[in-house]
């Protein structure tokens, strides 16, 4: 059994008592809808062939044994229906729990060639259609074969003839019925991948709804969603034709048996081989025969659409993290926060041009630098480095001398934090954002934290304080308000190491002031690294490290880079002109 094939059935483990509960409630419920037929075929008997003193109680016993199967039967379709059902959405809850514990784990260069609505679509519509295989496939399985050969049992034994003539149909009916089963597979298959993609369009436009506003493209997107929309529309229409050839067809198969069994029925009553009672119950019989290929049928579609499911499925839990621990990484309880990059190159992809090449750096404990230089030279992925959101591609980074590659993942990035320019704020309250630096904290320490970083002010301006519903990404807050509520945050996560990636490049110089006031309270006595856009914010730090296209090109402060007349000067007396 291949490892595919292990983790799919381990998935039952759990709830093995309650699945075969399932299979045995439906195969009493199988077996029941075969025994009334017989119960039907007894009572006309006993009619046709029974005195009138006797006859009327067979009857009324059989009724009452009629409407105690049919009892049993609703019993064991109802555990099945609800029981069942709640065995695959537990089985679909784990498995979803599962992928997005594995989306947690995965690096950031997979997230930088993937779209959001594909990995949405894959751990809701992909899991939703395979908890219903594991669900309704072994029931159906079960059912079908179980009803398929009861039936021709029982059929045999009552006309050997026309249970040849009504077989005679099935394999027909199996090819038609696979046939335009493969088709609403492939139209299924179509309308999952489509369904990803309208997700995707609809995640990336309501992301950048203000971007669209601002430029009143609404049109431009709602033509871009509709193509998106039309496709899938496209692939569930040919599913549907498919399936109305399938139902319309299987129905025709089921009236064109009953016919010849009524015709070849009326000949052996003729010929006194058959009488009315038996042709009755084999008339129930046909009817009752359509089931099992149906159950059947839907089993290989069912098969067919969540064995896909599951591989999508498998094929993302296959990727493995591109930055995990080392076998030997340890947990490291305290950090000074000296850096090192030795002779550190890097590029996102294998035969990509080098970002960083051979560069070499030094940053000591409690240092306050800045890296400057133009956009593209490589200043936010070094940065990146630090906290081992990408590997590097040669070279080493140490902190206190340790390569960051044998510290733990979890207890490196605890050390450090990273103060962005674009800031994301999840759905919540003010307090569960900055709280997020540190999810144990107090209430008093959330408040301490957004006091060093200016915040409280405004916050309790708000009309629910630090309860304030501050919406999806903070929409509900100015950038100077969302940043300070990231530094807040930062404040309170109290890392060793602390990396500021243009922080206040696009805030107004207001908003600007307070946030400096911030980030100096916040770097005291801690290793920082900022990112500066505008260079007049850094012009006090203690090293500023200028880089170029060809790496490290200058370090030192700003009066002595100055002096220099150097790439520093070019670059500062350019800001100032502009």
């Amino acid at each position: 059994m291949s490892s595919r094939s292990r983790k799919f059935l381990s998935y039952y483990k759990p709830y093995l008592g309650l699945l075969l509960a399932d299979l045995a409630c439906a195969c009493a419920g199988s077996a029941i809808a075969l025994m009334l037929p017989l119960c039907v075929r007894y009572i006309t008997k006993s009619i046709l062939e029974g005195s009138s003193a006797t006859m009327l109680g067979q009857v009324y016993g059989m009724g009452a044994v009629m409407v105690a199967l049919v009892a049993m039967h609703t019993l064991c379709n109802w555990f099945v229906d609800y029981r069942g059902h709640s065995m695959g959405a537990l089985m679909e809850r784990d498995m979803r729990g599962e992928l997005f514990d594995h989306y947690q784990r995965l690096s950031f260069r997979f997230y930088d060639d993937q779209r959001t609505g594909q990995l949405m679509s894959r751990i809701t519509t992909d899991l939703f259609w395979l908890a219903e295989f594991f669900h309704h496939g072994p029931e159906d399985l079960v059912i079908g074969l179980l009803t398929l050969l009861g039936v021709f049992a029982i059929s045999l034994s009552i006309s050997p003839e026309l249970t040849a003539i009504v077989f005679l149909f099935l394999p027909i009916m199996t090819v038609y019925a696979f046939y335009f089963n493969k088709r609403m597979i492939v139209a299924l298959s179509k309308s999952k991948e489509r369904i990803g993609d309208v997700n995707a369009q609809v995640e990336d436009t309501l992301a950048g709804i203000r971007v669209v506003k601002s430029f009143t493209n609404e049109e431009i997107e709602k033509k871009k969603f509709a193509y998106e929309n039309n496709r899938f529309v496209e692939s569930r229409r040919d599913g549907y034709r498919s399936e109305a050839y399938f139902y319309s067809g299987m129905v025709a198969f089921t009236h064109l048996i009953t016919v010849a069994v009524v015709v070849f029925g009326g000949v052996s009553m003729v010929y006194a081989s058959l009488d009315v009672a038996d042709l009755l119950t084999f008339l129930l019989y046909v009817g009752i025969l359509v089931e099992p290929i149906r159950r059947l049928v839907n089993f290989a579609r069912l098969y067919q659409d969540g064995i896909t499911g599951f591989n999508r499925f498998y094929e993302m839990l296959e990727v493995e993290p591109e930055i995990k621990d080392s076998a030997g990484a340890v947990e490291v309880a305290k950090v000074q926060g000296n850096i090192e990059l030795r002779n550190v190159s890097f590029r996102y992809k294998s035969g990509h041009d080098y970002v960083l090449r051979n560069s070499c750096l030094q940053v000591r404990a409690g240092e306050y630098v800045a890296l400057v230089g133009f956009s593209g030279v490589g200043k936010s992925t070094l940065c990146s480095l630090i906290p081992r959101f990408y590997d590097v591609t040669e070279g080493q980074i140490l902190l206190d001398g340790r390569d960051i590659r044998d510290i733990r993942l979890r207890s490196l990035r605890r050390h450090i934090g990273v103060v962005h320019q674009d800031v994301y704020l999840f759905a919540g309250t003010v307090a569960d954002n900055i709280g997020y630096g540190k999810p144990e904290a107090s209430l008093e320490e959330i408040v301490e934290a957004a006091k060093k970083a200016n915040a409280h002010d405004f916050i309790e301006r708000l009309p629910d304080g630090y309860d304030t519903e501050i919406g999806q990404r903070g929409v509900k807050l100015s950038g100077g308000q969302k940043q300070r509520l990231s530094i807040a945050r930062a404040f309170l996560k109290d890392p060793a190491v602390i990396i500021f990636d243009e922080a206040t490049s696009s805030l107004d110089n207001e908003s600007e002031m307070a946030i400096q006031q911030s980030l100096e309270k916040l770097t005291n006595n801690r290793t920082t690294i900022v990112i500066a856009h505008r260079l007049s914010t850094v012009r006090n730090v203690q090293r500023i490290i200028v880089l170029t296209e060809n790496g490290i090109e200058e370090q030192g402060t700003h009066e002595a880079l100055m002096a220099r007349g150097g790439a520093y000067a070019s670059l500062y007396n350019m800001q100032l002109v502009i």
